[in-house]
């Protein structure tokens, strides 16, 4: 009786007319934010406390003590309890000292040259903090170490259509090298280790991508699973480990032939970030014309299908990544309010906002606005 009453509980948002704006018609939740009409146990179980709301913040934002503290001044005043770092990027710039195969290979640029003065500001503001770390793609170790980089038919670096060059995902000595990072993030304290770039190439012709073992969509998959398992062997135990993945992995039934099967990665982490920005759904998807458009849709429809498809104790690792930057479609408080609507319907109120140049709608993230659109119950 006690979980049939529990089933019942669902802190849905109040009607919109009773909120300061109204957002246009696409940004709303069909008849306010409520949840689906299914039966289920997630609700009361996953908007229990220890929910994390963060932002995404460049390395240069977060290592210049001046552009931190006015981010920690925006974040007293909102809802925001945790941020993602970016410690090693694309490009593959290492951006911590410590790291010894950074100084070796090149690697290291010193945009957070001094990350325990950084992390003790993190600290005293009570954040909880994750380190994101991209792994595989990668235009520095290649370019010292050709042997680990992934070739073509002729013994070339394989390269995309941009030029860039990916590590070889099999090797365990790239695991190693990024692993490095990982161990150095966890000695300053980050509570959450993030694997971004855990896939294989898509940008560019991937049938010429030679592996150093022979590589299909199911050893991929198997691969991907194995760094993972020995990333926590290497790290402290108790070190809470996530991957960064695809937002279409959510909806797909295959690994999109880039070895990210979302059954697999939520399995062997601790939590799962699907990347849901809607300017990056092309048009058609979940039949809509313009996904960018349309972001309490977009956001919806993907959680829904990985409720649907996903165990419950897998599902309720899902923290997804949500749009806060412009692209074909002007993104404003509206348009982030209607994502965290989508996710809280979805028994997700741990979420991840992104925004490349560091520059949130911090209106939409105030604790007045995060109660009157999306938990009329949130304490700040």
């Amino acid at each position: 009786m006690l979980l049939k009453a529990l089933c019942l509980i669902y802190l849905a948002a109040p009607a919109h007319s009773q909120a300061p704006s109204t957002p246009p018609a696409a940004l709303q939740a069909p008849a306010t934010a409520q949840a689906p009409q299914e039966p289920d146990i997630y609700g009361p179980l996953l908007l229990a406390p220890g929910q994390v709301r963060g932002i995404h913040l460049s390395s240069w934002g977060s290592g210049s003590a001046k552009l931190r503290r006015q981010a920690l001044e925006k974040i007293k005043n909102s809802v925001i309890n945790a941020v993602a770092v970016a410690l090693k990027e694309t490009d593959g710039k290492i951006y911590i000292p410590g790291v010894p195969s950074a100084a070796k290979y090149g690697a290291y640029a010193p945009a957070i040259s001094r990350p325990e003065e950084m992390m003790s500001d993190f600290r005293e503001a009570g954040l909880y903090t994750i380190a994101r770390i991209v792994v595989f793609k990668d235009t520095v170790l290649p370019k010292a170490r050709p042997d680990l980089g992934v070739r073509t038919p002729s013994g070339e670096l394989w390269r995309a259509n941009n030029g860039a060059t990916w590590t070889d995902p099999y090797s365990r000595e790239v695991w190693d090298y990024n692993l490095e990072v990982a161990l150095r993030a966890a000695e300053l304290g980050f509570d959450e280790i993030q694997f971004d770039y855990i896939r294989y190439p898509t940008e560019g012709n991937t049938s010429l991508c030679r592996y150093s073992k022979p590589h299909t969509s199911r050893s991929g998959v198997e691969n991907l699973a194995e760094f993972l398992a020995y990333a926590r062997k290497r790290l402290p135990a108790g070190m809470k480990i996530s991957a960064a993945i695809f937002g279409l992995t959510t909806s797909s039934k295959d690994d999109m032939g880039i070895g990210q099967s979302i059954h697999s990665l939520a399995e062997n982490t601790d939590f799962i970030y699907p990347m849901m920005y809607p300017s990056h759904y092309n048009p058609g998807e979940y039949g809509l014309k313009n996904p960018d458009a349309e972001p309490f849709t977009v956001i919806d429809r993907g959680l829904r299908d990985a409720r649907r498809r996903l165990p419950y104790g897998d599902y309720a690792k899902i923290r997804p990544y949500l749009q806060d930057f412009s692209l074909r479609h002007k993104y404003g408080p509206q348009e982030v309010r209607a994502q965290l609507i989508a996710s809280r319907r979805n028994y997700l109120p741990s979420w991840i906002l992104w925004n490349a140049s560091n520059r949130y709608n911090w209106a939409a993230l105030t604790p007045q606005s995060y109660r009157a659109f999306v938990d009329p119950d949130h304490e700040h």
